[in-house]
């Protein structure tokens, strides 16, 4: 069975409980709804049996996983003209863990097999990851899930880099330029040793640092760009970690 939102919300059936029994006949038909306010009604026409019913709320709920994380979920209510009643659940955000940047990495092997389950869980993902304040998401589809990606395409994501047995996509959130890395094939890293006129050194700490790292001063230090030029790479890393605008000298170690 599958119920259709039309406009703001449309998911997958994943689990129908009822007051009552439902008869194989309404259960074979689909339910269309189109959202236009908090309680309508809408009437359905089910294999020539003119059926009324109600749609009655929509609503989000915040559940605490095993884990301790909050999980979004949404719930739906359906009410039939005899009294009777039926909710629906859509499934939960997909599950996932944070990365040390507060971005999301998918767990693939939790990824659901059905494509409307995924697209569901998918949207609802983002919404919750959203609000959360997260920023890159990292999504892994092995090749046996692979009627997945144009859904993922849909809702955003784009190729990061596919192997034999998976393609990897990415996601970013923030309403700024994408800082997620592009995929690997070397990198050269720099740091800036900046001495001012008064022989004072130039040293920072890091946002975003593993526990161990965390209140280490040290001097900024970043990646080359493609096709860039290392002492043009270094005078913008530290403009860009500082703000502070500098004057390439010399390359004073290499290995």
């Amino acid at each position: 069975m599958e119920l259709n939102l039309s406009g703001a919300n449309s998911l997958s059936v994943s689990k129908v409980a009822g007051t009552e029994k439902l008869s194989s006949l309404f259960m074979n038909s689909a339910l269309i709804f189109s959202c236009k306010g908090a309680n309508y009604t809408q009437s359905l026409s089910c294999r020539g049996t003119y059926t009324k019913a109600s749609y009655s709320s929509i609503w989000q709920n915040t559940i605490r996983s095993a884990s301790g994380e909050e999980v979004l979920f949404q719930s739906y209510r359906v009410n039939g003209t005899n009294g009777s009643s039926m909710y629906v659940e859509s499934a939960r955000v997909l599950d996932a863990y944070d990365d040390e940047y507060n971005g999301v990495i998918v767990h693939p092997e939790s990824l659901p097999s059905n494509p409307t389950a995924f697209a569901s869980m998918l949207r609802l993902s983002i919404t919750h990851w959203k609000r959360k304040g997260k920023k890159g998401v990292w999504l892994k589809l092995p090749i046996e899930k692979s009627d997945l990606v144009p859904i993922a395409v849909k809702e955003g994501f784009q190729y990061h880099h596919a192997e034999k047995d998976y393609v990897m996509m990415t996601y970013w959130i923030p309403e700024e330029p994408c800082l997620l890395p592009p995929n690997a094939s070397h990198q050269v890293g720099i740091g800036g040793f900046v001495i001012n006129d008064r022989d004072e050194v130039l040293v920072v700490q890091e946002k975003y640092c593993a526990a161990g790292l965390e209140g280490l001063w040290k001097i900024p230090t970043g990646f080359i760009l493609a096709s860039e030029e290392i002492f043009t790479g270094a005078v913008r890393e530290v403009k860009e970690e500082t703000g502070v605008e500098t004057e390439f000298v010399e390359v004073i170690a290499f290995r």
